[in-house]
């Protein structure tokens, strides 16, 4: 122990104020790179184009020039050069005899950019990018043409091997020319691709409708199957419409075109917003964004304003249409298969870190919310007919959004994992779906008769609770909320809309059990409306089934005879029993009123039953839709017409 604090105590006194090291100049980005190009792999290397480029556009931006040069020769030199107005030459006044230019690319936090008066909007905001390429670079030589007269000054990994030189006279040239190759000591043996940055000269020129980015490779760079030209002008005056359009191509969309549309910030100076978007066709989606030329590749404020102009538009659109269920309408719903791209100039942008991934300027998501949301709603109301068709497409998608989350809380409340069954299902032993049945009854009286004539292991039933949902004539809002349909859907485990499944059905047969009476025939046609509209692959499979009931008991002694309907009733009172005979006719009013052993030796014994499958032929599809939509539909004037085709044929009504 003692040993212990001895070596503790030498250790104290060994660390004193020599251990204090100051990094000076441009050190501390040798040293710690990462820093402030996130790192030293592909990604960090590419960033110090991005920077040198960044310098250039800005330049285009601000109006001063037309053109930027980007050339990539051998031993991974890069050449970056504009005709804008050249960085300055003459001494820093803070810093003479150092020229200006010497102080941008020796020192950190130095720029034109802090002010506002030489940039009103710009990407290069830390005064860092020039200096950190020329901390990171083997050797870096600037040239600058101003006032017709060619300087020259040359660095190596961030210090000056020449000083600051006039080379002569510049008769037709101005701006600035960076080329630099990167420190292999700092990046090793990467290499700039040329495809990367082909890219990232095609997104700028994007970006800046007016300028013209001349692109130029050494043909040993490039691979055979490279889709890189080894020489191209970039200048594309459509701006982000043409970039998007060039990018998602003929993939088919929920509506026609594109929606492209610019606006300027009230108050911002040079402060505007530019986007173009339109939704794919299940196809998934995705928005980049920019912030003056710099992809904010995480995002930021004035991504979160533009999802919330477009998820408050489409709310508003849907209830000025009526549409309640627009209000279950969410963000991602809006995004998820929303092809977009959005580019804000902004005069103070302020950015997660240095590499600028991420815009964090609260005023952002205000002003992009605010710009875009009232051309939005413009845009909408200009053809309601489109915008109709959007609207329906989002909804069904924040629909499924719902049910999947559903069944994501079913599964978590199930300690096993297992499906979830409703509570009043009783349930059969059997597992083989080819062997079961689930009956579907009414009510609780006709469900406790049913489980008890049932055969427990291969008969299943589900009492519903009265007349379920018409979903011929609800919303998909009123359907989805629907406790019977879901116990209902829950029960057969193979799920519905796009989730169906007819591999995880339970059971092989679904028999409709309702009472032999007027309001046991409407509870099945609402029943077979569900499957219908909702299960009708069920339907082509042959697994749905109508029980066929008795109406009435003849019992005369010990002898009991069945009737279904009152013309059996009458030819069995005829055929089986004598005439004259006095017979006890019993009418039942309802299943839950049979008898356990009658119930299951008229409707549930599959030796004995009466089973009426139901069929819907895919050639008479037309027709059997038209009569669903007459009979079950919204409108009840085409009911009232059906009505009046067969009433003439009607001899008997069981009121």
């Amino acid at each position: 122990m003692n040993d212990l604090f001895s070596r503790a105590a030498r250790t104290r006194e060994e660390y004193s104020a020599k251990d204090i090291e100051v990094l000076e100049g441009l050190e501390p980005v040798r040293r710690r790179p990462g820093m402030f190009i996130g790192g030293t792999d592909e990604t960090a290397l590419h960033h110090l184009a991005a920077e040198i480029l960044d310098n250039a556009v800005d330049e285009a931006i601000a109006g001063h020039a037309s053109f930027i040069e980007v050339s990539l020769g051998a031993e991974n030199w890069l050449t970056i050069r504009d005709n804008g107005r050249g960085i300055p030459v003459d001494p820093h006044p803070k810093f003479a005899p150092l020229s200006a230019l010497e102080v941008i690319f020796t020192t950190l936090h130095a720029g034109g950019k802090f002010g506002g008066k030489a940039y009103r909007t710009a990407g290069g905001l830390h005064g860092v990018g020039s200096s950190v390429v020329n901390a990171l670079s083997e050797r870096l030589e600037v040239e600058v043409a101003r006032d017709r007269i060619l300087w020259r000054q040359t660095y190596a990994r961030g210090k000056p091997l020449t000083p600051l030189t006039r080379i002569g006279p510049a008769q037709n040239r101005r701006g600035t020319s960076v080329s630099f190759r990167p420190d292999p000591q700092i990046f090793g043996a990467l290499r700039f691709r040329p495809e990367r940055l082909y890219r990232m000269c095609r997104s700028k020129a994007y970006l800046v409708r007016g300028i013209e980015i001349r692109w130029s490779c050494e043909r040993a760079l490039l691979s055979d199957d490279d889709s890189v030209p080894a020489e191209a002008v970039l200048h594309f005056p459509g701006g982000l419409q043409e970039s998007l359009e060039a990018e998602i191509g003929e993939s088919p969309r929920v509506i026609a075109g594109l929606w492209a549309e610019e606006a300027a910030f009230p108050g911002e100076g040079e402060g505007r917003a530019e986007w173009a978007l339109t939704w794919l066709t299940d196809q998934e989606g995705f928005l980049h964004s920019y912030c003056n030329t710099i992809p904010t590749t995480e995002g930021g404020t004035h991504e979160a304003g533009f999802r919330a102009a477009l998820l408050k538009g489409l709310r508003a659109w849907g209830e000025q249409r009526g549409q309640r269920r627009a209000g279950q309408i969410a963000a991602e719903d809006v995004l998820g298969t929303l092809a977009g791209k959005l580019s804000v100039f902004l005069p103070e942008p302020e950015f997660q870190g240095q590499t600028k991934q991420k815009l964090t300027s609260s005023a952002a998501a205000r002003l992009v919310e605010s710009a875009v949301r009232d051309r939005f709603d413009h845009f909408l109301a200009a053809d309601p007919a489109r915008a109709d068709a959007l609207l329906a497409y989002i909804t069904e998608r924040a629909e499924e959004r719902l049910r999947r989350r559903e069944e994501q809380e079913t599964l978590r409340k199930s300690p096993t994992r297992k499906l979830r069954l409703p509570g009043k299902l009783a349930d059969c032993t059997r597992k083989n779906a080819e062997e079961t049945e689930l009956f579907l009854v009414e009510g609780d009286s006709a469900g406790g008769s049913a489980k008890q004539a049932r055969d427990r292991e291969r008969q299943a039933v589900l009492p519903l609770r009265g007349k379920i949902l018409n979903v011929a004539s609800a919303s998909a809002e009123k359907l989805r909320l629907n406790q019977e349909l879901r116990d209902l859907v829950e029960a057969l485990g193979c799920g519905v809309g796009p989730k169906f499944d007819r591999k995880r059905l339970r059971y092989g047969r679904i028999i409709i059990m309702t009472d032999a009476d007027v309001d046991g025939a409407h509870i099945a046609s609402l029943l077979l409306t569900f499957f219908y509209q909702e299960l009708p692959e069920l339907i082509r499979h042959g697994h749905l089934y109508l029980a066929r009931p008795p109406l009435y008991r003849l019992t005369q002694g010990g002898k009991a005879v069945y009737a279904m309907d009152d013309a059996d009733r009458d030819r069995k009172l005829r055929s089986l029993f004598k005439p004259g005979a006095k017979v006890e006719i019993s009418r039942f009013k309802g299943l839950g009123e049979m008898p356990p052993a009658a119930l299951r030796e008229t409707t549930m014994d599959p030796a004995r039953r009466t089973l009426l499958r139901v069929l819907a032929p895919r050639e008479e599809h037309t027709q059997t839709q038209s009569l669903v939509e007459s009979l079950m539909g919204r409108k009840p004037e085409l009911r009232f017409q059906l009505i009046q085709q067969y009433a003439p044929t009607v001899e008997e009504l069981d009121l």
